[in-house]
């Protein structure tokens, strides 16, 4: 199969102080991030090291979000076909930016996905649900465009009955 998804949003910049960018600090990083037919707009900015409002969210933090997502919604495919009941998941990723000269990039990020499955698994099932991380990330689109590491580092409960 090869087939083409298109994907477009808006960026809008809302940093203008009435100076525009006559220096580096005369503007603000603050923008918007729109798309047609959604509801809710995100709230951007740059990291606050980089004279950014840290209560939106910079560019860094919305791809380890886009990596974290990407492998929550694979995963829960892939454990979904396998017979793996989950009934929780929630992961705590993070990521680190090198800066190089004037610039810098995304160096890794680690995902931390907590899986709890529902109670009638048994400790077998638990160790299948771990290893279907790895096709996951396989699947994963996101994991499948970037340049750099991502790590794994998942955990698997079980719910009580």
């Amino acid at each position: 199969m090869h087939d083409q998804h298109g994907y477009a949003v808006e960026v809008r910049w809302t940093g203008n102080r009435g100076e525009g960018t006559a220096t580096y600090r005369s503007y603000g990083r603050d923008h918007r991030i729109l798309a047609d037919g959604k509801q809710h707009e995100i709230a951007g900015s740059s990291d606050r090291v980089f004279r950014g409002d840290s209560d939106r969210w910079n560019p860094e933090e919305l791809v380890i979000a886009a990596l974290a997502q990407c492998h929550m919604l694979s995963y829960l495919h892939v454990a979904a076909v396998n017979g793996i009941v989950v009934v929780d998941y929630h992961d705590a990723a993070s990521g680190t930016l090198q800066q190089e000269g004037d610039g810098g990039r995304l160096i890794e990020a680690t995902l931390r996905p907590v899986v709890t499955l529902a109670s009638h698994h048994d400790a077998e099932d638990a160790r299948r649900a771990e290893a279907l991380h790895h096709r996951a990330s396989e699947l994963c689109f996101i994991a499948n465009s970037v340049s750099f590491a991502v790590r794994h580092e998942p955990r698997t409960l079980r719910a009580e009955s």
